[in-house]
């Protein structure tokens, strides 16, 4: 009898612990054919500025090819504000279930340690795929008579605050990069801020501004056609575009400086593991398009893949490199 009623309890047990794991399970399985099924519906992406921008542009090289592979429409839509703040935050508070993605760069990881206040932070997001890189672009007016990284440091040190740099927002990534050039450099600029790159061009090219740490996006063009003069790339290897200018390190700087823009999309954390392993391979396939190379390249951007793992850990580099940077320069989004 004893064994009997032992029996009984221990099948009783069984039976209550497999109630959770059949709820696992099914939920699993579900999550599973979700991500199989994904997408069944538009899928938003938010880009944190303006269109035309360099974001934007990468992401609709992008977007074009997924839609054609899936067969559903992707919304581009551009939220610009704050740096980035106003589209990180919709991202942030969208639902977590792959229907929005955000175009992540440097923003992403920058703006949370530069504003206490800050209503998103890095880790509110995970990393789908990556896109590429970008490089930055040290340039100038053709009319200021300068022709090297250099001659504008001795240019400027005879001007103390007197030469204009214009750049993207504060706390963007053209505002940092010419802030930590400035302070290598020694030198004092005046900062000017734009809502993004684009619109700072005009008054660039109108030598209103100095100097612009501008995208190889829009500074290519405009090197070439002679309007604007390139005195150093911000990278480690030079630009095959660009083969006469030096890197910032040849130009005589450290290497501590050098910076390029990354692209990317992430989600909000909670999306289900499933759903990003398909984003992530999805946006692997479209990178393998020559189509799509061919757009990225014309925009001078390097593709580059890596698992969500990776890219998570990449974001987290960045957000730790940043915070130094802005704790050292004691910079705040004020």
């Amino acid at each position: 009898m004893p064994n009997s009623r032992a029996n009984l309890v221990s099948e009783a047990v069984k039976r209550r612990l497999s109630i959770p794991v059949a709820i696992a399970t099914l939920a699993l399985a579900a999550a599973a054919a979700h991500a199989a099924g994904y997408p069944e519906r538009p899928v938003h992406v938010i880009v944190a500025f303006p269109g035309g921008g360099a974001v934007d542009l990468v992401a609709r090289a992008v977007t074009d090819k997924l839609a054609a592979n899936w067969g559903q429409p992707i919304l581009v839509e551009p939220k610009p504000g704050a740096s980035g703040n106003i589209g990180a935050q919709l991202a942030r508070n969208a639902p977590p279930d792959g229907y929005t993605l955000m175009m992540g760069a440097p923003f992403l990881t920058v703006n949370p340690a530069l504003d206490p206040n800050s209503k998103f932070k890095a880790a509110d997001f995970a990393g789908a795929a990556l896109i590429g890189a970008t490089p930055n672009v040290f340039v100038v007016p053709s009319t200021l008579p300068v022709n090297s990284l250099r001659e504008f440091v001795e240019y400027a040190k005879a001007r103390p605050g007197k030469l204009n740099a214009g750049h993207a927002g504060t706390g963007s990534f053209s505002h940092l990069c010419a802030l930590l050039f400035a302070d290598a450099a020694g030198i004092e600029l005046a900062f000017v801020p734009y809502k993004g790159q684009p619109q700072v061009i005009p008054d660039l090219l109108s030598g209103q501004l100095s100097l612009m740490v501008l995208t190889s996006t829009f500074a290519i063009p405009h090197v070439k056609s002679g309007k604007l003069k390139a005195l150093a790339v911000n990278t480690q290897v030079r630009l095959k575009e660009l083969p006469g200018v030096p890197t910032v390190v040849e130009a005589g700087f450290p290497p501590e400086i050098v910076a390029v823009q990354w692209f990317g999309f992430v989600v909000p954390a909670a999306t289900p593991r499933e759903v990003i392993n398909r984003l992530n391979t999805e946006v692997a396939k479209a990178l393998m398009s020559p189509e799509v190379i061919d757009r990225l390249e014309k925009i001078g951007v390097v593709v580059m893949r890596g698992s969500p793992e990776e890219i998570d850990a990449f974001i987290r580099g960045e957000t730790e490199r940043w915070a130094r940077v802005i704790r050292d320069l004691h910079l705040s989004a004020d």
